[in-house]
């Protein structure tokens, strides 16, 4: 398998559930991850936590569906280490609701966050991601739901989001390959995270997945050596019946 050590990985989503967990598998393995999230001061307790010293993180407040704020994301970073290795797109957001009650800036918040980020990340990371590994290309991984797959009421916006997030990501599968930029679907089914615990207190934690174990999932993609690569992986409780 192939090493994490020094490798330069940027993580959106980073301040808490499975954003946090890969960083702190990340870091573990001896990577220099950018932790990513619309709340800075979460991301920076979780850097704070998985590496007192600071070496190994860089905490980052940022809007991924914003331009603007996803260039300087990526900027801060290649400041700091001088290059990108690894771009994972794990940054979501949701409204449960009804269609008749999803507003529109409701429904652009959704897709903005969930789908143009990870396009507007791409896109902005594709250079740095061409030049890694001397030349050979880096990984992106873009974290997907099982509501890429399949559909239940009040989550219209989601599941748009997230299909549209798993074509994305195969497109650029197949789109990048030639460049040696390896790209990656992780289809998560339900994790023990706030994202789900706090909008749902009536799901049974004990049904759900602990997310490190989704993490140590994503380590062993990105840990693949050349020649093959891990075009799309489904993680899912082993308890899991009906959600999601």
């Amino acid at each position: 398998m192939s090493s994490l050590s020094e490798r330069k990985i940027l993580i959106t989503g980073a301040g808490s559930g499975l954003g946090a967990a890969m960083a702190r598998r990340f870091v573990a393995a001896g990577a220099k991850v950018a932790l990513a999230d619309l709340h800075h001061a979460k991301a920076s307790q979780v850097a704070g936590e998985i590496d007192p010293q600071g070496q190994s993180t860089l905490a980052i407040g940022v809007d991924v569906g914003q331009q603007a704020a996803v260039f300087d994301a990526l900027t801060a970073m290649l400041e700091r280490w001088g290059g990108l290795d690894v771009l994972v797109n794990n940054a979501g957001t949701d409204v449960t609701a009804p269609i008749e009650e999803v507003s529109y800036s409701g429904w652009t918040r959704v897709l903005e966050t969930n789908l143009i980020g990870p396009f507007l990340l791409t896109k902005a990371a594709l250079p740095a991601l061409k030049a890694s590994d001397g030349g050979r290309g880096g990984h992106i991984v873009n974290v997907a739901s099982t509501a890429s797959l399949r559909a239940w009421p009040n989550a219209s916006a989601y599941h748009a989001s997230k299909w549209g997030l798993l074509g994305l990501s195969k497109a650029l599968h197949a789109e990048l390959r030639a460049s040696g930029v390896r790209v990656s679907s992780l289809i998560a089914g339900g994790m023990r995270t706030p994202f789900l615990l706090e909008r749902f207190p009536d799901l049974n934690p004990e049904t759900l997945q602990d997310p490190a174990n989704v993490a140590e999932a994503v380590h062993a993609v990105l840990s693949l050596p050349r020649g093959s690569v891990i075009a799309e992986l489904m993680v899912l409780p082993d308890q899991e019946t009906s959600w999601p």
